[in-house]
């Protein structure tokens, strides 16, 4: 029997996708790839499979599944096509844990058969517990399931509670760049292109978490997230603004003490603890030098000017099915966004609008979560055609 651990990435060729695989590349003797998926990138999805020759691979575009399949039949690789395989090969016995880095709310389902079959869950997606926190939590448990934080912030928080775990928190700070924004004006933001706002000043990411990250939801979504990590209240959750992104995030316990988790913005950092955890392997990554940052700034988020943090702790308060509209309605607005059908302040107005026309539900069922996401993407998407 092989002491690896088996990994199924689901977005392989995804910013997270790729830099897990970095990790992995480094670990051979410690980690062995299972499974590999991507949506359209069938290109690098086909390099990966022949480079760590995974068990299967499933392309979400079912139109790319000949190439890929003819291009990975000499090797003896297993390959399937659609959104439900993607699901299905999630519950083979030969996987250990599942790192999901799916944009958006497409992680929802693969996750949840992940946990009903016991695997441990490496989350990158911060949309599925944004959308079903307390439905996904309460499966975990159910059936003692793990989920590691892959999310710099939600890691550095777990890292913090290392030790910590009997300790109640007081307060969780998480902190955020500001994003290529941060200080300007409403004034200004009218008139910001999508090639502004695809300029993040410290991280590389994919388009829609950057475009999240200009706007603050991408803050917000993470505060949901944390709620339901760490099982904490609203009032628990404080968000700062940290521009240098040394800090990763801040637990306030009950005595006053504050523990923090320090870094250079590097995301294959919280990948590796993820997979490693309870150990922390060796690793190659640049060091953080604190003379190269002598000066570490903090201020209060412009919740005023970037409403979408504050639109985002609104869905929090009022529960229920609330924060998987704010989420449906943030996927639509920023697509349209990124298509220069909308400006960058009407994302919010967008996002306000669907929360208020939408159905609110205070008990969903997974049901009620589907078809939440259906109707608000189809509300947003009216209202967006309203307007041009």
């Amino acid at each position: 029997m092989s002491d690896k651990k088996h990994v199924a990435i689901l977005g392989s060729t995804g910013s997270i996708g790729t830099q897990t695989l970095d990790v992995i590349k480094s670990h051979p003797d410690k980690f062995e790839v299972e499974v590999l998926t991507a949506q359209n990138n069938a290109d690098l999805l086909i390099q990966q499979a022949l480079e760590f020759k995974p068990n299967c691979v499933v392309i979400a575009n079912e139109s790319l599944y000949e190439k890929v399949k003819s291009a990975l039949l000499p090797a003896d690789i297993k390959v399937y096509a659609g959104e439900t395989a993607i699901g299905q090969v999630v519950e083979m016995d030969s996987i250990d844990i599942v790192l999901t880095a799916l944009v958006g709310y497409a992680g929802l389902l693969p996750t949840i058969k992940a946990i009903e079959t016991g695997k441990h869950i490496a989350l990158a997606n911060k949309e599925t517990l944004v959308v079903a926190g307390e439905l996904i939590t309460t499966l975990a448990k159910e059936k003692g399931v793990n989920i590691y934080p892959v999310d710099s912030e939600h890691s550095a928080i777990f890292q913090c509670l290392v030790g910590e775990f009997h300790n109640p928190i007081e307060k969780l700070i998480l902190t955020a760049s500001g994003g290529p924004f941060r200080g300007k004006t409403r004034e200004f933001l009218q008139h910001v292109t999508k090639e502004q706002a695809l300029k993040h000043p410290n991280w590389d990411m994919g388009a829609k978490i950057t475009i999240d990250s200009a706007s603050l939801m991408n803050k917000g979504l993470e505060v949901i997230e944390a709620k339901w990590l760490f099982a904490v209240k609203q009032d628990q959750i404080e968000v700062v603004v940290h521009p240098q992104s040394i800090i990763h995030s801040l637990i306030q316990f009950e005595d006053g003490s504050i523990k923090a988790q320090l870094g250079l913005p590097d995301m294959r950092i919280p990948i590796q603890f993820a997979l490693s955890y309870p150990e922390r392997f060796k690793s190659g990554f640049p060091r953080f030098d604190f003379m190269n940052y002598p000066n570490l700034t903090f201020e209060q988020p412009d919740m005023e000017t970037f409403r979408n943090l504050k639109l985002a702790f609104q869905a929090l308060q009022q529960g229920g099915n609330a924060p998987c509209i704010l989420n449906a309605a943030n996927e639509i607005a920023v697509a349209a966004f990124l298509r220069d059908e909308v400006g960058f302040l009407e994302m919010s107005d967008l996002i306000e609008e669907t929360l208020q026309k939408s159905t609110f539900i205070s008990h969903p069922t997974l049901n009620d979560y589907i078809d939440t996401d259906k109707m608000s993407r189809i509300i947003t998407t009216q209202l967006i055609k309203s307007k041009v």
